[in-house]
């Protein structure tokens, strides 16, 4: 495969004026109680490890996202599913506190979802999730949505919910003419008629194969996989790649960024979708993807700096403060 490779300088994203969100995103993904537990190290199977420090707080996907792209500045409108509990009733303080539109979230019958997070002290994380509410989030829900998405910039998916509302929500940006950026998290194979609704695909090099169908032994290199990728799409593919940076690939050839140096590593847990978020607005923004792609890289090593998603995702001085102590 001939595959032809470029690099990319970071860039100053402009600051968005004063007197009002220039641009809009549309959010269809996950929330989430997130129950995170910093411990000396993992379990193995059968341990018991003691000296860990618990801390609750908001999650999932869709939300993180959400509330990243409102940061920013951009006008967010959010569709998710919660339950009628306190968690459900938390979300809802949260997004009113984030200026995100939540008009549209769904009150299950389930409870809100719960994710379990082992944290490391190298920031490396493990999660397990309770999907509850979010079971209920099906096609049907997406409907009452499809405004919001046809007057948005950019629709945002996320891959903690059904399946049927991931394809119904792409459809519904492909049928408005909006751009769709698909963040697949957790990964699994998708249809193959989904394939053409994604103009941009963000996987991690641990999904990629999964999106692909491929087993453990592929013996692919990222940049086979971020090309076969993105000869699926009718777009473009970015592979995340954490230290390493992210390849872009688009029709012209695959495009490598470099990663932006983190402070420190203290938790990479909302890293992906500090990114998704940073690159739905620069792209809504008007931002070539090449551009987009350097400015979520600031943002996802600021988030790995702090603990916890929420106090991680980044506002617009904070990501244009970072690039300027790196030119």
């Amino acid at each position: 495969m001939d595959i032809a490779v470029h690099s990319l300088q970071l860039f100053i994203v402009v600051p968005i004026q004063s007197g009002g969100a220039s641009v809009k995103i549309a959010v269809v993904g996950s929330y989430g109680a997130g129950l995170t537990m910093r411990v000396p190290k993992s379990p193995a199977a059968g341990e018991t490890v003691s000296g860990g420090v618990f801390d609750p707080g908001p999650g999932g996907k869709g939300s993180n996202q959400a509330i990243g792209a409102a940061r920013l500045g951009a006008e967010v409108s959010l569709l998710t599913a919660v339950g009628d509990d306190d968690f459900g009733r938390e979300a809802r303080a949260l997004w009113q506190r984030e200026g995100v539109g939540a008009e549209h979230v769904v009150t299950a019958r389930n409870p809100t979802m719960v994710g379990f997070i082992l944290v490391e002290p190298s920031g490396e994380n493990r999660i397990a999730i309770a999907p509850g509410a979010l079971d209920e989030l099906g096609a049907a829900a997406v409907e009452p949505f499809r405004a919001e998405i046809a007057s948005a910039d950019v629709l945002v998916v996320s891959m903690e919910i059904p399946e049927e509302a991931v394809v119904a929500a792409l459809r519904a940006g492909r049928e408005a003419g909006t751009t769709t950026l698909l963040n697949p998290a957790p990964a699994r194979p998708l249809p193959e008629d989904v394939w053409p609704l994604i103009d941009v695909i963000t996987p991690n090099q641990t999904e990629a194969p999964v999106l692909l169908g491929l087993g453990a032994g592929h013996g692919l290199g990222d940049e086979e996989l971020v090309r076969a990728l993105q000869e699926r799409t009718s777009g473009a593919a970015v592979l995340t790649r954490g230290g390493e940076g992210a390849l872009i690939a688009q029709a012209a050839g695959v495009t490598r960024v470099p990663p932006h140096p983190a402070a420190s590593v203290v938790d990479t847990t909302g890293a992906g979708d500090s990114f998704t978020a940073a690159l739905a607005v620069a792209l809504a923004e008007g931002h070539d993807l090449d551009r987009a792609v350097g400015y979520a890289a600031v943002a996802g090593a600021h988030t790995v700096s702090i603990a916890g998603v929420i106090p991680a995702l980044p506002n617009r001085d904070q990501l244009n403060a970072l690039i300027g102590t790196a030119r």
